[in-house]
């Protein structure tokens, strides 16, 4: 998609500025990106447009900035929101065909009623992985976004958050509200070339939320910089994080040598390597440990692992009745939980519990755990598509950030990519409650990372 100006890429700040300047309005800006949303580069983006309500919320917001109003850094500017939020009257369809004629939502879930209180131009709904469960971001039913990174090969977004990523990237949105479960919003991100941030999961309520794995769920956002997600989290936790800005100088980063190097892509090797370079040359100690603890994953999510147990729960009824209309790949790891035993379920559970003990006692000390969001670079579309190869990068995808969600941790995903090359993502993690501290760590390592690149 080609933009006649570079209002597509801006950040909420630089948006700020030139609507304050009077060089731009808050309603030219979304009536470009309503034309912008028909474009081709954006086919299977959106599922739903919301162009009048949107409009208005532009509206309300430059006569309020006339009148001398100090908006919030979200009114009046483009949001998307993922699939499986409820918007009142409307059923809440999770990228899925299945839910066609349940019952309309009654009130918007709770994020996106404060979105819609802090201002933001709610311009439409995004396409997602079937009722999220998958990081590839195919869609059989609405089709599949492509990845703007690439314009000579159509890549994979990521997902589950697919038409969100994509969204942001396109411009379509200063801001993507979507989900993560397994690393939904991270994975997304990263393949993307954007920011996104997983928060502990307790500090944004779930509410009108279509649920996956309630175990692991996690209502969070992408956009282009630290500072717009925060600007999100703000508005969707109703309360801002209290961030004191650090200096890269001094802050200890641990670089696991357990489970997340595995199977890595030569181009994802080399921008992480280039990454932890720059971070050290500013002043950062980066700590290589083992955290044995990643390669107990495997044991603690078993049998059946928490997201198809939890969602074979949700969809039970559907799954007896509908099966046929499900995504085949989403329904075969939803089979996967069918006949877990409780007794083996709440096994899980003890067993998580204990080892979200030991790794927050391994991590102590440390301001971060850094490493890729995902091991490889976004594959091409037709590469997915026969199933052993799907579900090869399915596991790829998601093995990285998954582990963060099992912690119950919080994590920011950071472009670390040179120009020219396909996105990659670099995350720092840290523990349960630790957003705050965790934020301020990211916005000096995106500070450093932004001075390598210009």
């Amino acid at each position: 998609m080609t933009m006649a100006n570079d209002t597509f890429t801006l950040t909420i700040a630089a948006l700020r500025e030139r609507i304050a300047r009077g060089t731009l309005s808050h309603e030219a800006l979304v009536e470009q990106v309503l034309e912008a949303a028909t474009l081709p580069a954006a086919q299977h983006v959106f599922t739903r447009l919301y162009a009048d309500a949107a409009r208005a919320a532009a509206r309300h917001a430059d006569a309020a900035h006339k009148a001398g109003v100090q908006l919030g850094p979200l009114a009046g500017l483009p949001v998307s929101i993922k699939d499986l939020y409820d918007v009142a009257g409307e059923t809440t369809m999770a990228g899925s065909a299945v839910c066609a004629g349940e019952p309309p939502a009654e009130r918007d879930a709770v994020a996106v009623a404060r979105l819609r209180t802090q201002g933001a131009a709610i311009v439409g709904k995004t396409n997602m992985t079937e009722f999220a469960f998958s990081g590839v971001g195919i869609n059989p039913h609405y089709g599949t976004p492509r990845n703007p990174a690439d314009a000579g090969t159509a890549r994979i977004p990521g997902g589950s958050s697919s038409g969100a990523a994509v969204s942001v990237a396109l411009g379509l949105a200063v801001a993507g509200l979507g989900s993560d479960t397994g690393g939904s919003i991270r994975i997304p991100a990263a393949l993307c070339g954007l920011v996104g941030f997983k928060s502990t999961q307790s500090r944004v309520p779930r509410t009108g939320a279509f649920e996956l794995a309630r175990s692991l769920d996690t209502v969070c956002a992408m956009a282009r910089s630290v500072e717009d997600c925060l600007a999100v989290d703000a508005a969707i936790a109703d309360v801002p994080l209290a961030v004191r800005r650090r200096p890269l100088q001094g802050l200890r980063l641990a670089v696991p040598a357990t489970l997340m190097f595995d199977g890595i892509e030569p181009a994802v090797a080399r921008a992480f390597e280039r990454a932890v370079q720059t971070l050290s040359a500013a002043g950062a100690q980066v700590v290589d440990i083992t955290l044995a603890e990643l390669g107990e994953i495997g044991t603690v999510n078993a049998p059946g692992g928490f997201s198809p147990v939890e969602a074979s729960a949700v969809h039970r009824e559907r799954f007896a009745a509908r099966r046929e209309g499900f995504d085949s790949r989403v329904a075969a790891r939803i089979a996967l939980g069918t006949e877990v035993r409780a007794a083996d379920y709440i096994a899980m559970q003890d067993r998580r519990r204990d080892w979200i003990v030991r790794v927050e006692r391994a991590l102590e000390g440390f301001d971060a755990l850094l490493c890729p969001t995902v091991p490889i670079v976004a594959p091409p579309i037709d590469a997915l598509a026969e199933d052993a190869a799907f579900f090869r990068a399915n596991g790829l995808l998601l093995r990285n950030t998954f582990a963060i969600n099992l912690l119950d941790g919080c994590a920011f995903s950071l472009p670390c990519h040179a120009p020219g090359e396909l996105p990659v993502g670099l995350m720092l993690s840290s523990v349960r409650g630790d957003d705050a501290r965790l934020a301020a760590v990211a916005l000096a390592v995106e500070s450093a990372l932004q001075l390598r690149s210009s």
